[in-house]
């Protein structure tokens, strides 16, 4: 049998987890009272949090939890670490365990930071002469410096973070959890914590990652489990896990812009007055907005490197002698990638008749790393007043590429002398 062959054991295997809790909604003393003497539920409601969730954890791997807000990513990390108790199903699991699950978590704040470390370290399992021998290395690790002898109540959330790392990764864990919290340290911090939990691999150690990070996923994790309300949507390598979340966060977006404009027509037939009064005309309209790559074609879908086209089209109720356009495009959580238009390329449009008119910009190559990106676009007249505008009017993923990491795309060869 040769080495791909061998597979390495199981360090977590959950089988058939479920959790619920109770939310009640009768929150003052005198609503519980009255909703006691009725004998009555009506103010519980019961939240499933995870449903029938199974699956494995091989020794060696670094697997990432990902999902919307609410998808029952951190409830699932807490279960895996035994901080809570499924409703239903097992959670096994061997070896030397450290989570940093929540800001501040193993920590009491009336103590030192000093106290603090004997006392989590103590709860993750080290002897008080293990902790003596690893102290120094853990506040050079945190450099909390001085303030190691403060109370914890007033330290910073990055001081907090940086002495909770410390402390895990001087453990000598076999298996770390690590939540959203390493988003609270400053960037330098964050690296240095992303190099010990690559060192961490390189031992052999298992990790797992919860993150709303394409970037960092793909960067630490080889495999992924996307949750989507409570439920598991996806197993399977990083890239492709990243993939799926994105369509789920698409379709949550399309929803709720969709809910959003049936409220605020609404709102407005209910507010309108009986006689109103006719609309203005609007100069121009955007009617639509679509992604096409260089053969002409309609797409979502992009390589690499590939070009692609932005055409819209725009309704012109009458002549125009001189107007313009001007385009977006943005990663997911709102960061510009690029843009540009006629105002900055000196190139108005016009003088354009009434009717439909074309807008296309060819972006010939653009050399944006994989990921899911949104396209905004608007029209203004002459004087640069804004005509119509559509923003996030429609969205194409660039296919994630496994070997590199960042938000640019480029060719790179390595040699050695």
């Amino acid at each position: 049998m040769n080495d791909a062959q061998i597979q390495a054991p199981q360090i977590v295997e959950v089988s058939g987890v479920s959790k619920s809790f109770v939310l009640r909604k009768d929150n003052s003393l005198k609503e519980r009272i009255v909703t006691l003497g009725r004998r009555g539920r009506s103010h519980q409601e019961e939240f499933v949090a995870l449903d029938d969730v199974s699956f494995t954890i091989e020794a060696g791997s670094s697997i990432a939890l990902i999902g919307t807000n609410g998808s029952g990513k951190s409830t699932l990390l807490k279960i895996i670490g035994g901080i809570i108790d499924p409703s239903e199903g097992f959670v096994r699991r061997r070896g030397r365990l450290a989570a940093l699950l929540e800001l501040g978590a193993g920590f009491h704040p009336d103590l030192s930071g000093r106290d603090n470390v004997y006392l989590n370290a103590a709860i993750l399992g080290l002897s008080k002469e293990e902790t003596d021998a690893q102290f120094d290395s853990i506040v050079a690790f945190s450099e909390i410096g001085d303030f190691i002898d403060t109370q914890v109540k007033f330290y910073s959330s990055g001081m907090y973070v940086r002495l909770a790392f410390a402390v895990a990764v001087h453990t000598d864990p076999d298996l770390l959890l690590v939540d959203e919290v390493l988003a609270v340290g400053d960037e330098a911090f964050q690296r240095k914590c992303m190099d010990k939990i690559r060192e961490f691999q390189s031992e052999g150690r298992t990790i797992v990652l919860v993150s709303h990070s394409a970037g960092q996923v793909l960067d630490v994790c080889d495999r992924g489990v996307v949750l989507s309300a409570g439920k598991i949507a996806f197993i399977g390598p990083a890239s492709d896990a990243i993939t799926v979340h994105r369509e789920i966060l698409e379709g949550r977006r399309k929803e709720i812009a969709e809910i959003e404009r049936e409220r605020v027509e609404a709102e407005r037939a209910a507010t309108a007055p009986e006689d109103p009064p006719a609309p203005e005309e609007k100069v121009a309209t955007i009617t639509s907005v679509v992604v096409k790559n260089l053969s002409g074609e309609v797409t979502d879908r992009l390589e690499p490197n590939e070009g692609f086209v932005i055409e819209a089209t725009v309704d012109l109720p009458s002549a125009l002698d001189s107007w313009h356009s001007g385009f977006a495009v943005d990663t997911s959580p709102g960061h510009p990638v690029f843009g540009t238009g006629t105002r900055l390329l000196g190139t108005p449009h016009g003088p354009s008749p009434a009717g439909t008119a074309t807008i296309r910009y060819e972006i010939p190559d653009i050399g944006i790393a994989g990921g899911q990106y949104f396209v905004s676009l608007e029209i203004l007249d002459a004087e640069g007043r804004s005509l119509d505008a559509k923003w996030l009017a429609t969205t194409f993923f660039v296919t994630l590429e496994r070997r590199q990491t960042g938000t640019a795309y480029a060719h790179a060869t390595v040699s050695v002398s």
